[in-house]
């Protein structure tokens, strides 16, 4: 009750609520692109590959200006992903070794630059490793503009081309047979995936949100055998992980948010992966019992 009362009068927990919303949201209807696809570490990939522009963009500008951090990011993101594209269709590397590769590489180059940062005489680099972990609290209402802006790209454009989204997920070959690029559909999904993980490293950080990209898809794929049914119920319980995340770590004090949330998002998925009505573990015994009952049952009467 306290913290639903704080949620209505706290200014600062309504706008980490809300960016934490729009964050979940967004992470459930990508992350079951993912999931379906078996791409699960791409996100893992990305996040971390965003870290290296953050310190880059710090050495050059010598500014910690949160929108110009988040754009080196950005284009530090879809360099890694680009790399990983091209390593998984120009040559022999599979796509989990070339996701291996891609994401230590850049998340060591990227403590490399941290490290070296933090020991410059700029009082100005305090603060640039809670992109590491994130921190939900220093998020400001011009943020939350901006994860609105961004979040609504990625709907509009996943509603856009949700055919070819669900094509390429189910079976890319049928989908080049009827004209679609199956490599151009792909840098689409992981630009916007890109975007994704951008807007939420200022509350979970590179190392979290991974795993906010994907449980929300893995819980849903647990309820439902339809795709739409499906991203809509990751959307839901990303809304769900992001608010009541944020209202628990309010109620304790320097309980960070980013790892609340996730904490919570992974309790859902694991509570789905048990029992899901479609896919969970419970539920397929059940069911593996009450058919062997009744084989069993058919063999006596014969």
């Amino acid at each position: 009750m306290k913290a639903l009362q704080l949620l209505f009068t706290d200014y600062t927990l309504q706008i980490v609520s809300i960016a934490s919303a729009m964050l979940g949201a967004v992470s459930g209807i990508l992350g079951s692109f993912a999931v379906l696809r078996k791409q699960s570490l791409l996100g893992d990939a990305i996040s971390h590959s965003a870290l290296p522009g953050i310190a880059l963009v710090f050495l050059l500008t010598g500014a910690k200006e949160t929108p110009m951090l988040l754009l080196g990011a950005l284009i530090s993101g879809l360099i890694g992903t680009f790399i990983i594209v091209v390593i998984n269709n120009y040559s022999k590397i599979s796509f989990d070794s070339a996701l291996g590769v891609t994401l230590s590489s850049f998340f060591g180059l990227g403590l490399v630059l941290l490290t070296y940062i933090q020991k410059l005489p700029n009082a100005n680099q305090a603060g640039l490793e809670s992109f590491i972990f994130g921190q939900a609290s220093t998020l400001l209402l011009r943020d939350v503009y901006v994860m609105m802006v961004l979040s609504g790209v990625i709907i509009l454009i996943v509603m856009l081309f949700f055919k070819e989204f669900k094509l390429i997920s189910f079976d890319p070959m049928y989908a080049m047979s009827l004209g679609f690029s199956p490599l151009k559909i792909n840098i689409v999904l992981s630009t916007i995936t890109v975007l994704a993980i951008i807007i939420g490293l200022q509350s979970v950080g590179v190392i979290l949100m991974s795993a906010l990209l994907i449980s929300p898809g893995v819980a849903a794929r647990q309820w439902t055998n339809k795709l739409h049914v499906m991203i809509i119920l990751a959307a839901m319980f990303g809304i769900f992980s992001g608010v009541v995340g944020t209202m628990v770590s309010s109620l304790v004090s320097n309980m960070p948010t980013g790892p609340v949330i996730v904490i919570i998002i992974s309790i859902i998925a694991f509570l789905s992966i048990l029992f899901g009505s479609k896919r969970g573990i419970v539920w397929q015994y059940i069911k593996s019992k009450k058919y062997n009952n009744e084989i069993l049952k058919r063999g006596e009467m014969l």
